[in-house]
């Protein structure tokens, strides 16, 4: 069978269709319908918020259009205390792996694109995954998120074996305890391949969730080119039981507003049909210039620095029970100013080319990326920057491996005992952390962020079993979790 063709009958599902959730139109009137909120419908919206409560998408488009300084800045105060309160002080950590560049797709803005010829294509062999993961490893990482080009050669059977390569890569104290795949759409039976072989997260963004802007940049003739195919890939996953999905846009191909629309639409599409199960993170990357990609260079619909930092605290207030990941590609200016706004996750060390990890001494590989790098520092200048903006910094991976997935995630995040979970365990991971990789100056400023915390901890159980763990891992032991 042509690759191209491989889903054909699948996409019968779709387009069969009459509509599917994004209604283009409906979001435009409720943005325009709410062009200039008042103070108070601000602040009402901000009283539902305070509860914890999802959003309603018009109450959203209150708060996307609201242009009052004032109220403005009473949204970053709330969504700050709505990440610390449901998620704690922790910052979850992570990097990503390119497995393969090689795609079959011809994404306008994508440093991979088929006709890209200024890429070096790649795909990594089994070893030197390992490679990769042993100096990951050796960094400091535990949590990673493996990205796949879409090609014949990263079929579902070669991206299950990559990932068993990735959880059966050690390195003296050190594992890769949770992989989470980025990659193309699939169908319900590779999705169950994905399951059985214990990934992580689930992600595929969008892209855009605009009908008109998705079939400009996604070529009639490539597999992406399906709007529905895509939209629907959550489902896919969701009706085999990976009840672990991400979401998320690349803001800067359409209107900022219009995509916030989108990602909070889908959140309700989820939680409609799966039983209060949305999406378990959301990411926000901006478009970055990538080598032999004009398009990438000039956005039409760039975002820029202040809109992103709202347009963050809109996505924490709206939906306050979901991960929130950004991304390396911001500068550590940027980083600095939107991460208290409701980030719970970001990378630190990535390298994004295919062989990055082993072949680069930095962090950039313009032969071989997918798009340029905003914040090239090391793990560990991030870790100890982390600890001094009094967050902590986790590798944490125990929910998934103890099964916190899925609905009973909701159920725990909505409890509001999650950081019963999470607190104690970003102290254990982290003094793993500083045990085996970090720098002298990192290791006392860390330190000092575990005495904080843990003298934070309210219930003495919890307090006396996190300070024997931490005696038990100055004796040498590793992967002590709640």
């Amino acid at each position: 069978m042509n690759f191209l063709n491989k889903y054909s009958e699948d996409f019968k599902e779709y387009d069969a269709m009459e509509r599917d959730f994004i209604d283009d139109d409906k979001i435009w009137a409720q943005l325009n319908k709410w062009a200039n909120p008042l103070k108070s419908d601000v602040r009402k919206v901000l009283e539902k918020a305070e509860k914890k409560i999802r959003l309603d998408p018009e109450e959203m488009a209150v708060l996307i259009q609201n242009k009052d300084g004032e109220t403005i800045n009473e949204m970053y105060a709330l969504a700050n205390r709505l990440k610390r309160e449901i998620y704690g002080d922790r910052i979850v950590f992570f990097a990503p792996l390119y497995i393969s560049n090689k795609c079959v797709n011809n994404c306008r803005y994508c440093g991979f694109r088929r006709e890209n010829d200024k890429v070096e294509r790649r795909t990594l062999t089994m070893e030197e995954i390992s490679d990769e993961v042993k100096i990951m490893i050796g960094e400091g990482q535990k949590r990673t998120v493996l990205v796949y080009g879409e090609s014949p050669e990263t079929n579902i059977d070669f991206m299950c074996e990559s990932i068993r390569q990735v959880y059966n890569t050690k390195c003296r104290n050190g594992e890769i305890r949770r992989a989470n795949v980025n990659c193309a759409p699939l169908s319900r039976e590779e999705l169950k391949k994905l399951k059985e072989v214990g990934i992580g997260t689930y992600q595929v963004f969008q892209e855009t969730y605009h009908h008109e802007t998705y079939r400009e940049m996604h070529p009639e003739g490539t597999i992406k080119g399906h709007y529905r195919w895509r939209l629907y890939a959550q489902d896919r996953a969701l009706d085999v039981g990976l009840d672990d999905v991400a979401i998320g846009v690349l803001f800067g191909l359409y209107d900022w507003r219009f995509e916030l629309m989108g990602l909070l639409y889908h959140t309700i599409h989820m939680e409609e049909k799966y039983n209060g199960v949305g999406p378990h993170t959301i990411s926000f990357p901006r478009i970055e210039p990538a080598i032999g990609t004009p398009y990438a260079s000039v956005p039409k619909y760039a975002v820029s620095d202040e809109d992103f930092k709202k347009l963050v605290a809109i996505l924490r207030l709206s939906v306050p029970y979901t991960g929130m990941i950004l991304t390396a590609r911001e500068k550590p200016e940027v980083r600095r100013e939107v991460i208290p706004l409701g980030v719970s996750q970001i990378d630190a060390g990535s390298r994004i080319g295919v062989g990055g990890y082993n072949q680069s001494k930095g962090n950039m590989l313009p032969d071989k990326e997918q798009f340029q790098l905003g914040d090239t520092r090391s793990l560990d200048d991030v870790i100890r920057e982390t600890c001094e903006m009094d967050s902590l910094p986790s590798f944490c991976t125990a929910c998934y491996r103890a099964g916190r997935t899925g609905e009973h995630f909701m159920e725990v995040a909505k409890s509001s005992f999650v950081h019963n979970f999470c607190m104690p365990n970003a102290i254990l991971t982290l003094k793993e952390y500083l045990l085996d990789y970090a720098s002298d100056e990192t290791r006392k400023t860390g330190e000092k962020a575990i005495d904080k915390y843990v003298s934070k901890l309210e219930d003495i159980k919890t307090k006396q079993f996190v300070l024997q763990a931490l005696d038990r891992m100055e004796k040498g032991e590793r992967d002590i979790r709640v």
